[in-house]
């Protein structure tokens, strides 16, 4: 029986989440850069600029998800930004991505937040399926945009 814990990160995880960052970001596309994916997530720490909690299998670092405060100014109240979800390939299909999704939901309802959001790509579809059959509802309400402010 594999052991699952999951906790909330601080500064003294940064060399495991960094890892499972890069990791996150090679999923998406990018290319591996350790030294700057170490930096962001130190920047985040430093600036109490986001939660972040990392899932432990075996006691060894296997996930992480990692959400953003935000406010909805129609609602007047707070709202959470699930921004990173990651669990390792080796520890897929195990509960942990679902287990990430519960203390991010609780996180967020002991801090008085009206709702988290997240966004998946829209060929992701094995995460698509984990989100619903936890509860999350499709927006088909909005589209998103955005403006690239760095070209």
């Amino acid at each position: 029986m594999n052991t699952i814990a999951i906790r909330q990160a601080t500064v003294s995880d940064l060399d495991a989440l960094t890892c499972l960052f890069d990791g996150y970001r090679q999923f998406y596309g990018r290319t591996s850069d350790v030294p700057t994916a170490r930096q962001f997530l130190l920047d985040r720490f430093n600036n109490g600029e986001s939660t972040v909690f990392v899932a432990l299998m075996e006691q060894k670092p296997a996930g992480f998800a990692q959400l953003y405060p935000s406010f909805s100014s129609v609602s007047m109240a707070r709202t959470f930004i699930l921004n990173d979800l990651f669990v390792t390939p080796s520890a897929r299909r195990l509960g942990l991505a679902s287990t990430l999704l519960q203390k991010a939901v609780e996180y967020a309802k002991q801090r008085g937040a009206i709702r988290l959001t997240l966004s998946t790509a829209i060929a992701n579809e094995p995460a698509q399926a984990l989100y619903e059959s936890q509860g999350w509802q499709k927006d088909e309400q909005f589209f998103v945009y955005h403006f690239a402010t760095n070209v």
